[in-house]
């Protein structure tokens, strides 16, 4: 049987844009910036204790510890985003005429910059220089380069590479002998805090740890993959189920693991990344389905305003732009607070920054003003 037109693959090597991907990085990407206006946190307020309001407030907050929250699937959509894009993104640049060795050069200066952006966010508030690296840029620093330079080897080598990460991550964490830093799943005396420690001599007060970015660099390279996976010529339905069943078969085997291998984002166990890395892909999955398969796009620029200058806006929100904008809007929204209640009031200046930040976003599609590395 002929397959017709529209049973073919959207996108492909060639055409280049896939618009599921723009959809998925704007929707992360707000929820993102969404939290730097506490809206997320007004939800869990005491007095909506037992309300939807607090159930969903309690799953855009990390897990203490052992234990998955949708909130923590955020940094592995953002790794596992930039992976997809890396190939459809190298493709475009050969078609310009770009030769290997400039390509190379310029991933390797993007590594750099996101590395010392990553590490400039982490001076900013103590208002002295501080060595720590646990943020999305810089772990992104190191997992977008692997993700690279591995890019071109076979589908199986890139499989069994991100693997042996995670089982490095884990025998590391396991055998780890110095004292005081050799029980692999607890806060602050695991071999991520040792490495902290030995870096900017001090911890993370939410125990995360530098060392993330080894298992987490599987986010990016599974990423890759798929977007390697949606370049081919396979049609729509056989793409969605490669991912929707690797997608499933990783979410089972990742809650599986959690007996063995705790379930713990702050320290990526690879339970942790096995598990998201699933969600990934049935995000990822879902998202090509409605927006490139069913064509359902009369709402999604509203997503991808803000994935547009994604980091433009995640530079201005964590070097403390939000407060800015909150101090802006709260003489205004609070004064309805003796009306409708303090805790009201607050939500509403949480959703009112929130607006202006896509607003910001937007200033700058409408004037295709994208800044990238």
């Amino acid at each position: 049987m002929t397959a017709t037109p529209d049973a073919r693959a959207p996108v492909s090597a060639a055409t280049g844009r896939l618009l599921s991907l723009d959809f998925f990085r704007g929707v992360t990407m707000l929820l993102l910036i969404g939290e730097s206006t506490h809206i997320y946190s007004l939800l869990v307020d005491p007095s909506l204790r037992g309300t939807l309001a607090a159930a969903i407030g309690t799953q855009f907050d990390h897990h203490p510890w052992n234990g998955l929250h949708f909130w923590d699937l955020i940094q592995p959509f953002f790794m596992f985003i930039v992976g997809v894009a890396l190939p459809f993104s190298v493709a475009k640049r050969g078609q310009r005429g770009q030769s290997r060795a400039q390509i190379v050069r310029h991933a390797v200066q993007r590594a750099f910059v996101l590395l010392l952006l990553g590490w400039a966010l982490y001076c900013i508030e103590p208002g002295r220089i501080t060595f720590r690296f646990q943020n999305v840029l810089a772990q992104l620093s190191v997992t977008y380069l692997v993700a690279f330079l591995m890019m071109r080897r076979s589908f199986r080598t890139q499989v069994i590479f991100t693997f042996a990460l995670l089982a490095l991550a884990e025998l590391v964490y396991r055998l780890f002998p110095v004292a005081g830093f050799n029980q692999p799943f607890v806060p602050d005396h695991n071999f991520g805090s040792w490495v902290d420690l030995l870096i900017s001599r001090e911890l993370s007060g939410g125990h995360w740890v530098s060392f993330n970015a080894i298992p987490t660099t599987a986010h990016t390279m599974w990423g890759v993959l798929a977007g390697q996976w949606l370049m081919s010529e396979r049609t729509p339905g056989e793409k969605i189920r490669r991912l929707a069943l690797i997608g499933l078969a990783a979410v089972a085997v990742g809650f599986a693991l959690d007996p063995v291998t705790p379930i713990i984002k702050r320290i990526c166990t690879s339970s942790f990344v096995i598990a998201s890395g699933g969600w990934c892909l049935l995000a990822l999955a879902a998202s090509y389905w409605f927006v490139d398969v069913r064509r359902v796009r009369t709402w999604t620029t509203f997503f991808n305003i803000v994935g547009t200058n994604s980091l433009v806006i995640y530079l201005f929100t964590e070097s403390g732009g939000t407060s800015w904008v909150l101090r802006l809007v709260r003489p205004f929204t609070m004064a309805g607070a003796p009306l409708v209640g303090t805790l009201p009031a607050r939500i509403v200046t949480s959703l009112a920054a929130w607006a202006l930040l896509w607003g910001m976003c937007y200033w700058l599609y409408r004037r295709k003003i994208v800044i990238k590395i």
